[in-house]
């Protein structure tokens, strides 16, 4: 039989009792789970890669990336700090930062996938934290002070987090990546309120830098505080799942010769940034 367990007060369900991912009754409860507690955890599933595609069309569309590897399109990714594995790797390290994906394109992924394959045996663990539960909890001051404000998230800014001191070609290399303007407060179609915030969050539109910086890092660690947060011990086997609309993610670091590899597939978004 299947059944859920909440992961924390505010984020997360963890899914049991799955025999078969695909069956409609196991679906209808995980997209439901998935919905209103952000995170889906299925313990030890291991499931194979055409099953973790097959599942993640049942949520959406599914991206399909250039995978340099094979030299094809793939819609499983690979994550892994190894560059034998992933030739990107080097970004991967942009995934330390609370960030959420695709803030830089008019309509955002709807939802991840992470299977794991190997697991570190210090380190890698994935945290994800619930911007609706930090919007909600908020004192109604500050929901006024930042009603109706516009932030633009770019490339550049999610590497200036990683990148001390780029260099002038980098830095122009980085500023021919699109960027975006969005507001700071999401409301949905269907009335929920959400924050867009994390690494790619570069400046609020017509405030001044410092006071910009100041007020997005206060967010962002008001967003991340334990309370709206869930940190993923990995076990091999384990697959979850996170609306990647409302959760904000990171990975706790890791080192390459660890071997930590997860497979990800990522879904089309529907609901556009306003």
């Amino acid at each position: 039989m299947v059944e859920t367990a909440a992961l924390s007060p505010h984020i997360g369900v963890q899914v049991t009792g799955v025999d078969d991912l695909l069956d409609e009754t196991t679906l209808a409860t995980c997209l439901e789970a998935l919905k209103w507690r952000g995170v889906l955890l299925i313990r030890g599933l291991h499931v194979a890669d055409e099953q973790q595609v097959e599942f993640s069309r049942r949520i959406g569309e599914v991206v399909s990336q250039y995978d340099r590897v094979s030299a094809s399109q793939q819609e499983i990714f690979k994550v892994s700090l190894d560059p034998a594995v992933n030739p990107l790797a080097e970004f991967l390290k942009g995934t330390f930062n609370w960030h959420i994906d695709g803030t830089y394109d008019s309509v955002p992924q709807k939802a991840t996938t992470l299977t794991a394959k190997v697991v570190a045996m210090t380190g890698g663990q994935t945290e994800f934290a619930s911007t609706y539960a930090a919007y909600e909890a908020l004192p109604d001051s500050m929901k006024e002070r930042i009603d109706g404000l516009r932030v633009v998230h770019s490339f550049e800014a999610a590497q200036r987090g990683v990148i001390e001191n780029p260099t002038e070609k980098q830095r122009e290399a980085w500023r021919r990546l699109p960027h975006n303007e969005v507001s700071l407060v999401w409301e949905r179609a269907d009335g929920r309120r959400s924050m867009v915030l994390g690494a790619t969050a570069g400046h609020i539109v017509g405030m001044a830098d410092d006071e910009s910086r100041a007020l997005l890092d206060e967010l962002l660690e008001w967003s991340t505080q334990p309370r709206f947060r869930y940190t993923h011990e990995w076990q091999e086997g384990d697959l979850v799942v996170w609306d990647n609309t409302g959760m904000l993610h990171r990975a706790l670091p890791y080192e390459a010769s660890s071997h930590r590899t997860l497979h990800r597939t990522t879904v089309h978004g529907l609901e556009a940034f306003k």
